[in-house]
């Protein structure tokens, strides 16, 4: 073939090529306008910024053709309810910590923490390399939802209380906000949990509707203002070793997504779940160093306390096991990682952190 037609050939193919790929290529990235509502109110900014986050990527990834619009609690439905939007189709997704609808469900509570569970990296290996993440959305489809992790706190503080909390009998008693299945635990010893979304907390402890609070930890806790009202504050949260939050999507929006699509969700959310936890690490450290120049009172559940709480939480979880399947089949999936997990880390990050810590310098 003579070069002037070899050139004209190839030219008339490549743009044939071009002709077919761009209407393939357009089909495959539909305009969409999706809907994110979110379990926290505007002000707490770190769990927020998770759908943020999505938002910017997904949308610069596909040229503005999805777009999703975040909406803080309260702007379509109330933050404890966000789950029922996602899963009647009212909107597309929702942002949120899966245990505030144990009332639905116990299992719920395993996408997000419970009592003495996992902390925040065990948690990540569990969901990405040992089956976790496919096993909640296994159970998810009864609610119509699809789950992808998006963001984790990390160890969180045990709360905030009007008085010093010495002995297990001093639980009795306590009308105290907490989430999600520490709240059963908690119960067992006497005290009368109260589950209020994160805007309405302050006024409920200023009012003496509540005793003591949980939150998170100190950078969101300083923001929420409760070292005004309640100066003990208490540590570790033993209930949230780790609290993993988690982009729900209506099961029938996710299956109808382009493959592309549903890769760009998967990995924006991922970046979040990374970026999330990392603010929380960032910005904690020189909040509990304000909080304790304002006056706050730093301390630690006694041996006797944190052991009371783990049989409590040890009897709650095999009764709800001994009834429900779906708790009981994930519940013993996580402890037995968990405990693999412990091993390791006994060896070696524990033993480094420990040292680490000692040679902090004082002061």
């Amino acid at each position: 073939m003579k070069r002037r037609e070899f050139l004209k050939t190839a030219g008339v193919g490549l743009a044939a090529s071009t002709t077919v790929a761009a209407p393939a290529i357009a089909q495959s990235m539909p305009e969409l306008k999706w809907r994110c509502t979110t379990s926290w109110p505007k002000s707490l900014d770190v769990p927020q910024s998770a759908c943020e986050t999505i938002s910017k990527y997904v949308a610069e990834a596909t040229d503005n053709k999805f777009q999703i619009q975040t909406f803080a609690a309260g702007e379509i439905v109330p933050g404890l309810q966000v789950i029922d939007a996602v899963g009647n189709g009212t909107v597309e997704m929702c942002h949120t910590a899966a245990y505030y609808f144990i009332g639905k469900d116990p299992t719920f509570a395993l996408y997000c923490s419970i009592p003495f569970g996992l902390n925040s990296r065990q948690q990540n290996a569990w969901f990405q390399d040992h089956g976790g993440q496919a096993m909640l959305n296994e159970f998810g489809k009864k609610f119509k939802l699809y789950g992808i992790a998006g963001g984790n706190t990390g160890t969180q503080m045990g709360g905030w209380f009007r008085k010093e909390i010495n002995s297990v009998d001093d639980l009795n008693g306590l009308k105290m906000r907490i989430g999600g299945w520490a709240g059963k635990t908690l119960a067992k010893l006497g005290t009368i949990p109260q589950q209020i979304a994160g805007g309405d907390i302050y006024p409920a402890l200023e009012k003496g509707i509540i005793d003591a609070t949980e939150w998170v930890g100190p950078y969101d806790d300083e923001k929420l203002g409760f070292y005004k009202i309640a100066k003990y504050y208490y540590y570790p949260g033993w209930w949230e070793g780790g609290t993993a939050l988690h982009f729900f999507i209506n099961q029938d929006k996710w299956d109808s997504l382009p493959k592309a699509y549903q890769s760009l969700l998967t990995i924006a959310a991922g970046y979040a779940n990374l970026d999330v936890q990392a603010r929380y690490d960032a910005r904690n450290p020189l909040a509990i160093k304000r909080l304790v120049a304002n006056g706050t009172i730093l301390r630690p559940f006694s041996q006797a306390i944190m052991e009371a709480c783990l049989k409590a939480s040890n009897e709650v979880n095999a009764e709800t096991s001994a009834t429900n399947p779906d708790f009981k089949k994930i519940y013993d999936s996580q402890m037995a990682f968990r405990d693999d997990l412990n091993l390791w880390w006994q060896v070696a990050e524990y033993s480094y952190e420990t040292f680490m810590i000692r040679t902090r310098p004082k002061g």
